[in-house]
């Protein structure tokens, strides 16, 4: 709900509510982050990795994308935003990870997420990001295909 209480939000509450959302997300608190998704939330991860493809459903993201990163990584796993633009329903984010493998290889990408928003909830993400690192720390130890399948 924005602050005329009509639920319609402009790019300047869109900025203000995702900068909110990444604050915590720097803490390695994904609670606000998954609280704002809409049930019909989506997350593409671009590129041809194995983790590349949509995440469709706000249960979908949470079980097959963070838990199958929450399998590889160790808590808490953070996401710094540096560069927020708004413009309309949309909020990109420049950010970059702080994370480390549970086998101990530092996992730094970079990212720019795409975020488009509608009443107060985020509804659908796409994800730039580095995918050489991706595949060199994450892909050999993805087992996504045993997270997919159930």
């Amino acid at each position: 709900m924005n602050e005329e209480g009509t639920g319609i939000m402009n790019a300047s509450e869109n900025k203000k509510l995702v900068q909110e959302i990444f604050a915590e997300l720097a803490k390695g608190n994904a609670r606000p982050f998954v609280g704002h998704m809409a049930n019909e939330f989506s997350w593409t991860v671009t590129g041809t990795t194995k983790w590349s493809r949509t995440y469709a459903g706000k249960e979908v993201v949470v079980r097959e994308l963070f838990g199958s990163l929450g399998e590889l990584l160790t808590a808490p796993i953070t996401t710094i935003g540096h560069r927020f633009i708004a413009d309309g329903d949309y909020v990109v984010v420049e950010a970059r990870g702080k994370n480390t493998t549970k086998d101990g290889v530092s996992y730094n990408n970079t990212y720019c997420f795409v975020i488009r928003m509608a009443d107060g909830k985020l509804q659908e993400l796409t994800e730039y990001l580095d995918t050489q690192m991706v595949a060199t720390v994450l892909g050999a130890q993805a087992n996504l295909g045993a997270a997919l399948s159930s």
